[in-house]
């Protein structure tokens, strides 16, 4: 069965970096797209970024370029989101999916605060 099991997320101060790890499994990881989806508190989803199965095109959301950088490791079966000059509307769970709008995971919590 499909499992993504999302990791890295804790407390940081504005204009910290975090880097947030998905370790999939129950799936062929290197055949599929990969996103990273978040949560702010009381709002809904927001897509943030996505891979190609390759790694080799990357896209994001205006809200995060050129802060946040996608890579993935598919000898590892992980996707990675580099998180840095983090600002407290970045504060949310993060989630990795294999679909841009649905969710099926735990996540990982993100506050950024001073």
């Amino acid at each position: 069965q499909v499992q993504l099991v999302e990791s890295g997320g804790g407390l940081v101060q504005p204009g910290g970096s975090l880097r947030l790890s998905c370790a999939a499994s129950g799936f062929t990881f290197s055949n599929d797209w990969m996103n990273w989806i978040r949560q702010a508190p009381g709002k809904g989803l927001e897509w943030i970024s996505a891979i190609d199965s390759g790694g080799g095109s990357t896209y994001y959301a205006d809200s995060v370029k050129g802060r946040f950088t996608i890579s993935r490791d598919n000898a590892k079966n992980t996707l990675y989101l580099q998180m840095d000059s983090l600002k407290p509307q970045d504060t949310a769970v993060y989630f990795c999916s294999r679909d841009a709008k649905r969710v099926q995971s735990q996540g990982t919590r993100v506050t950024v605060s001073s």
